[in-house]
């Protein structure tokens, strides 16, 4: 009984298994996307602050920075005022498709700076419901149709969020090979990776799509993490830091996370048969 008592013991060794920290650097969701038919002029950012995978505390918010977009074309500026929540917003933005505004935002004796072009975004001309289009010839999807307007170089964010499902799902194209054409775009739902569950849509599904126009930069971006979203595997690749166009001016080094983008999107949604 003895030997026993001391084997057991053995085995409640602790093991000390280093774990690789990264540092505590500035993300900015800085998305200012005008509905289309809207004014436009209530807009938001969010700032907050990364954390250590195993960080427990949620509190990320940053709140004492000073964020400003302005109008490049004629000097405008939008301040956007702390919500002391981590949220800066404005009700004066003014948008103007094909107009280039930088941000700047000055935080901890820092300053982060970016610079994107409004983006328009083309008519939703059809909506309709097929089985024939998808991975699966007995599932549902949903299509949505519009024109790709006749200058190269479009490029566009769909968003697709079933009715009740937590998150949406995100897709991307460009127009490189049907420039100028009518797209019809089909989605249907796939195959949950986690759970390796089949899903499908079914009669009196509603899901709701938005739809932007975006640039080609932020569809390199958004490209790159959508591909990293499902984790890593044996057989994946290695996820990569993914750098947006915010570059810290003071201090290269600190970069921020996130990405400063103007869109115009619609928005519609669709109710299976």
């Amino acid at each position: 009984m003895v030997f026993l008592a001391i084997a057991l013991a053995s085995c409640e060794d602790v093991i000390d298994v280093p774990v690789q920290t990264a540092n505590t650097r500035l993300v900015v969701e800085a998305s200012l996307d005008w509905e289309k038919g809207t004014v436009g002029n209530e807009q938001s950012i969010q700032l907050r602050t990364s954390t250590p995978f195993f960080e427990t505390d949620t509190n990320t918010a940053v709140t004492g920075a000073s964020v400003i977009v302005t109008n490049d074309g004629d000097g405008t500026q939008f301040v956007f005022v702390d919500q002391n929540n981590g949220a800066y917003t404005t009700d004066e933005f003014i948008p103007v498709i094909g107009q280039t505004y930088s941000l700047e935002i000055i935080y901890n004796g820092e300053t982060y700076t970016a610079s994107e072009t409004l983006n328009s975004v083309t008519d939703i001309t059809d909506v309709y419901q097929g089985i024939e289009d998808g991975f699966e010839d007995d599932e549902l999807e949903v299509h949505i149709v519009f024109t790709d307007p006749p200058e190269l170089g479009n490029s566009y964010l769909m968003k697709f969020q079933k009715q009740g499902d937590l998150l949406p799902r995100l897709e991307v194209g460009y127009d490189e090979f049907v420039n100028g054409n009518e797209i019809d775009w089909w989605f249907e739902l796939e195959e949950d990776e986690d759970t390796e569950e089949k899903e499908a849509f079914t009669p009196g599904d509603e899901v709701f799509i938005e739809m932007y126009g975006i640039s080609e930069d932020y569809k390199d971006y958004i490209e790159t993490l959508i591909s990293q979203v499902g984790g890593v595997g044996i057989f994946e690749a290695t996820p990569v830091a993914v750098k947006g166009n915010c570059i810290n001016t003071t201090n290269a080094a600190n970069y921020a996370h996130g990405y400063f983008r103007l869109t115009q999107f619609n928005k519609l949604s669709y109710t299976f048969d």
